[in-house]
């Protein structure tokens, strides 16, 4: 500290990025959402662009036939990752709260042993039978789903790591890291096509990019410090965690299984290509919430921080109608310079549809995170349930493909409907949330 009285007369040293991130944590929580938020906002675009390219190289290169089947396998990563998205809601709660360095390393140290544990059990059980998930999945070999086995062995940890850098609000480094996976799998996977390996190179380049992510960028140093401490995470926050990933994966996905199971291949890939356009939308607003979750967690239940809500949600709001008004405007150019499909007359308002659907979820999802962030809450059940309505909808709403869409949509608007009732049937709560809207 300068004396008093002392002049400077040198511009201050510029900032780097780790002050940088050090100042956004200390300014308010309006400010800190915004900037996490900005932050993971050009991250997902990144990682939106790189995964979509990922799936038009492996389609354009392989055939529809053959990407099925990388599909198939790509869908069993996706149903993990409702385990692997567990250990990071979890891990950036508690880190959130913790007020010591010693605290955030044993939490840490304690999850990551954990999720090993998890994934080499995941790992292990799937390789021993990757000979019947293979003939249940049609697939050409059950190596594909061995080799799809190591990754998901490190998958599960990797979401530990990723809870640490959003604990701790290092949104540059897990931008990064989620980046560094996208690339390393389109890179390797367009390799190992023009290599021969064909499919199996396509699931190979899967796993080499969850190992090189769990490795870069490194963690933290306050999480690397070895300190004994006696704080852990509760079962509650687990199974909260698990049970609101399940829904979010049941919701994301099964729409797509069910709609190939009902309808022929052409209309079935139309619609993956419909539902892939519509993730682009989730992802956006999944990173939003991914700034807003250690901000609110942090503040702690005790806490009456409801205008941490208003920026994610506007955020939300508004790129699900950017998303809405351009997919209305131009569905056929879009799917047609992305993925070579044209849309039938019918078909032109199922991709606004389909965005209407995803950003209603989305909506939801950062009033269900808000409550989870600051306690253990049963909002991830009533998802679960809504999930449940989603299967039993399809089953019998199925005569083509707006039926599906529509039964999304609706169900999503019941679900946004219930989380909301918490937040607006308090009328502290509605007019704090209203003035901070103004």
């Amino acid at each position: 500290m300068k004396p008093a009285g002392t002049l400077v007369t040198a511009p201050p040293p510029r900032q780097g990025w780790r002050d940088a991130v050090a100042t956004l944590r200390s300014e308010p929580t309006h400010a800190r959402v915004l900037g996490g938020s900005i932050i993971m906002l050009l991250g997902s675009v990144m990682v939106s662009l790189f995964n979509f390219g990922y799936n038009i190289a492996v389609a354009r290169m392989l055939g529809p036939s053959a990407f099925g089947h990388v599909a198939a396998v790509g869908t069993l990563l996706m149903i993990v990752s409702a385990i692997t998205l567990s250990f990071q809601l979890v891990c950036t709660k508690i880190i959130a709260r913790s007020e010591t360095t010693a605290e955030k390393s044993a939490v840490y140290a304690t999850l990551r042993r954990k999720s090993w544990t998890v994934g080499l059990l995941i790992g292990s059980g799937l390789a021993l039978t990757s000979g019947w998930i293979a003939s249940y999945l049609n697939l050409p070999s059950a190596w594909l789903v061995i080799e799809l086995a190591i990754g998901l062995a490190i998958y599960i940890p990797l979401g530990t790591k990723r809870g640490g850098l959003q604990g701790t609000c290092k949104f540059r480094s897990l931008s990064f890291n989620l980046i560094l996976e996208t690339v390393v799998k389109l890179i390797g996977a367009i390799a190992f096509i023009e290599m021969g390996y064909g499919v199996s190179g396509a699931v190979i380049a899967v796993s080499i990019s969850v190992l090189l992510a769990y490795f870069f960028p490194a963690v933290p140093a306050e999480l690397k410090a070895r300190h004994r401490s006696g704080v852990r995470a509760s079962f509650g926050e687990g199974v909260q965690a698990i049970v609101f990933f399940s829904g979010q994966v049941i919701i994301n996905n099964v729409d797509i299984l069910l709609v190939k199971h009902f309808f022929d291949d052409r209309d079935a890939g139309l619609y993956a290509a419909i539902a892939l356009v519509g993730r682009v939308l989730y992802l956006a607003s999944w990173s939003v919430v991914s700034a807003m979750f250690p901000v609110s967690a942090g503040a702690g239940e005790e806490s009456d921080n409801r205008h941490v809500l208003v920026v994610p949600l506007f955020i939300v709001l508004f790129i699900s109608l950017v998303f809405i008004i351009g997919l209305g405007a131009f569905p056929d150019s879009i799917l047609r310079v992305t993925f070579g499909f044209h849309l039938s007359s019918g078909m032109n308002a199922l991709l606004s549809l389909r965005a209407a659907a995803t950003g209603t979820y989305s909506l939801a999802v950062v009033l269900m995170a808000y409550e989870m962030s600051r306690k253990i809450a049963n909002t991830g059940w009533m998802q679960l349930a809504i999930s449940g309505a989603v299967i039993a909808g399809i089953q019998v709403f199925h005569s083509n493909l707006r039926q599906v869409v529509v039964v999304q949509l609706v169900l999503m608007v019941v679900l946004l409907m219930i989380v909301s009732i918490p937040f607006f049937k308090n009328r502290k709560c509605r007019s704090s949330f209203l003035e901070e809207a103004a």
